[in-house]
């Protein structure tokens, strides 16, 4: 199996699928559902257009950013074990794992919710934040980097990519040769149960984690799913890295379980991010894209250590 189409597989989920200030108060005239991605009962609840936030938790304050198709349940054994020491800001895109599209039901949705993430951060006096994104959540938290960067303190991507498009068309790939192919996702039907099944078994180990992933695809708004890999697509972040200021750590998986061989990501993702100073790649051996399912306690320590830095 080629390095190539195992990252590509890895990253399909995109196809499915201290005292600080107060929080400012959710509007009263938005309508507060139940959240199915709730993970705490005593948590706060902030609903706007495009995202939803649970806070939860007392410190710091952290941002966490879940990927496309995913729920904020991402970072449930994260958030258990950082509760304690962090306030927590648990993002869930809209048109998400059960989550009302509300603005996200039409149009562009990537660059609309990272402006909507910043938009959030700003408001609750956040700023500067620091943001942890996994896939689609770690394009965002790169966008916000090269387009807000006074707005973070600094960011951990858990396996994302300047330009999506070369993971599925090769390093040479070019927006040109993308745009017909993400206007066909946008506009086309959605992907089968059987290719997303085969897709989230390169994506992550563990049977009970698939189910997991798969159960968020089955409860996202197919047509969000597909606007959100379009824009994804088409937005090539490589342009900006130089100028990149933010402190960032990219984690990164080995996909070993896929066959690849050893060390072979190192040159792939050192790659991808060769023109950003003062970036710190992490490899995690024997995991898949799900780095914090497939490898817990490595996520745990590598994380912690991110935020220790």
């Amino acid at each position: 199996m080629s390095l190539r189409f195992s990252i590509a597989v890895a990253a399909a989920l995109c196809v499915t699928l201290t005292n600080a200030p107060a929080l400012a108060q959710p509007n009263p005239a938005v309508s507060l559902p139940a959240d199915p991605n709730r993970l705490f009962a005593d948590s706060r609840l902030i609903v706007r257009d495009r995202i939803s936030v649970e806070v939860d938790g007392n410190g710091p304050d952290l941002v966490f950013i879940p990927g496309l198709a995913s729920s904020r349940d991402t970072w449930r054994a994260t958030a258990g074990r950082l509760r304690g020491r962090y306030r927590l800001h648990l993002i869930q895109v809209a048109g998400f794992a059960g989550e009302p599209a509300r603005a996200n039901a039409a149009g562009d949705v990537l660059i609309p919710t990272a402006e909507a993430i910043d938009a959030y951060i700003v408001d609750q006096k956040l700023a500067p934040a620091t943001v942890v994104g996994h896939s689609m959540g770690g394009t965002i938290a790169l966008y916000l980097a090269e387009h807000h960067p006074r707005d973070l303190k600094k960011v951990l991507i858990v396996d994302a990519v300047p330009f999506f498009a070369q993971v599925m068309m090769g390093p040479a790939a070019t927006l040109e040769q993308v745009r017909p192919i993400a206007e066909h996702i946008r506009t086309g039907p959605p992907q089968s149960q059987g290719d997303t099944k085969k897709m989230i078994a390169g994506m992550v180990t563990g049977e009970a984690d698939r189910a997991r992933v798969e159960g968020w695809g089955r409860a996202s708004d197919p047509s969000v799913i597909q606007r959100a890999l379009a824009d994804d697509l088409v937005l090539d972040l490589r342009p900006g890295l130089a100028g990149v200021t933010t402190p960032i750590t990219i984690l990164y998986p080995d996909y070993a379980p896929l066959g690849v061989p050893a060390g072979a990501t190192d040159h792939t993702y050192g790659g991808y991010f060769a023109p950003m100073p003062g970036k710190t790649l992490k490899r995690v051996d024997q995991s898949l894209h799900f780095i914090m399912f497939d490898q817990p306690a490595a996520f745990a320590a590598d994380l912690d250590a991110f935020l220790a830095g």
